[in-house]
């Protein structure tokens, strides 16, 4: 699975999706802005928000539940990556939230 970091996932957090799966309590901790927030227990469910034609880069906490995330969605049709690291990284390396 493609995974990149997250200085890549920052610069390219304008064109891409930014799918982050992590539950409602995790994401009350901060979310990546114009981050789209679908835990990974509703994915199946809510499919149709994701743009098959951009790239998503699907996120977590540490980056194991997106790897997961990431395969699948490219088993779907879609092109993902996994962000390494995940929001644990984001956040300690200072790049913005919401």
């Amino acid at each position: 699975m493609p995974e990149i970091t997250i200085n890549d996932a920052n610069q390219r957090r304008a064109e891409d999706h930014i799918l982050d799966v992590r539950e409602d309590f995790e994401v009350t901790e901060g979310i990546i802005p114009g981050a789209l927030h679908i835990p990974m227990g509703e994915l199946d469910g809510r499919l149709v928000e994701l743009d098959k034609s951009r790239p998503v880069i699907v996120v977590c906490r540490s980056g194991n539940r997106s790897a997961r995330v990431a395969d699948a969605l490219t088993a779907a049709g879609y092109n993902a990556d996994t962000m390494g690291g995940g929001m644990s990284a984001w956040q300690r390396a200072g790049l913005p939230t919401g």
